[in-house]
């Protein structure tokens, strides 16, 4: 399944519609349920339609666009997390699945029931060897305060726009909207991140992607009994998937950077 572009924060899930309620119940099927009641794309679906807007309006040096973006990525409140550590013999990776459109990660074992009162919090481990040392010419995706500068250049000396702009910048954080965390990852070339994501069951559920274009990312998302949910191996660093889970319990978001040089990259989720 492909889920990205322009239009990707747009996008549902096609599987959700489509669940049985028995493959829920007895959790041998896609952890995928109904659509939560009121899901709508959410804080992550903009901090990565805002790195896309950047990125074509960076491209096309229209000002209006990269403007459009900051305003955007300024209008999310975002919390920076660390992930815990997933111990790699928890989680078995098959480099080539990507190629195979299927599931590149799955844990070794039943995924531990999340809903015994212990948080779980966000665990990533590395896999395979570095292709190279390149570290690539971005650190991370663009800042939001980093899109309003570049906007303020693309519009050089158009007066009027530059007043749009000011306005615009005076008008960050107010009516900011929550709910997204972000994990900062800096993969090299060659290298597989394997992320283990704990969700509620029907309550909706996003991740996004989020590279900084120095390398194409494929990245798969699937559930404790390795099924695919969403699926991306076209060139581009960047995926958003949203689904609602039909019953408590683990994802697996794989990363693998095919590109010459490292990507440092933001998974975030709601």
């Amino acid at each position: 399944m492909t889920l990205k572009g322009i239009s990707f924060a747009l996008a549902t899930t096609a599987l959700a519609a489509v669940a049985l309620p028995s493959l829920a119940q007895d959790k041998s099927g896609p952890n995928v349920g109904a659509v939560a009641e009121g899901a709508a794309p959410g804080a992550a679906s903009t901090v990565g339609l805002a790195q896309e807007l950047y990125a074509v309006g960076g491209a096309q040096g229209d000002a209006v666009t990269v403007l459009a973006a900051a305003k955007l990525a300024a209008s999310v409140e975002v919390k920076t997390a660390e992930a815990a550590a997933l111990d790699p013999a928890k989680v078995t990776v098959d480099q080539a699945a990507f190629a195979k459109k299927a599931a590149p990660a799955a844990p070794a074992a039943p995924a531990p029931m999340m809903n015994d009162g212990t948080p779980r919090a966000v665990a990533k481990a590395t896999f395979f060897s570095a292709a190279n040392e390149d570290e690539g010419a971005a650190d991370a995706p663009v800042t939001a305060d980093a899109m309003f500068a570049k906007a303020k250049e693309l519009a050089a000396d158009d007066e009027a726009l530059l007043g749009v702009i000011e306005d615009a910048m005076a008008e960050t954080g107010r009516g900011r909207i929550g709910g997204a965390v972000e994990w900062l990852s800096r993969l090299p070339a060659g290298q597989t991140d394997v992320w283990e994501i704990p969700y509620y069951g029907n309550s909706y559920a996003e991740v996004a992607v989020v590279g900084d274009g120095d390398a194409n990312l494929d990245v798969a998302v699937t559930d404790e009994n390795g099924n695919v949910i969403c699926y991306d191996v076209s060139w581009s660093d960047k995926l958003y998937c949203d689904w609602t889970p039909a019953w408590d319990g683990y994802f697996y978001v794989t990363v693998q950077n095919m590109g010459g040089s490292r990507n440092s990259y933001y998974l975030l989720t709601n």
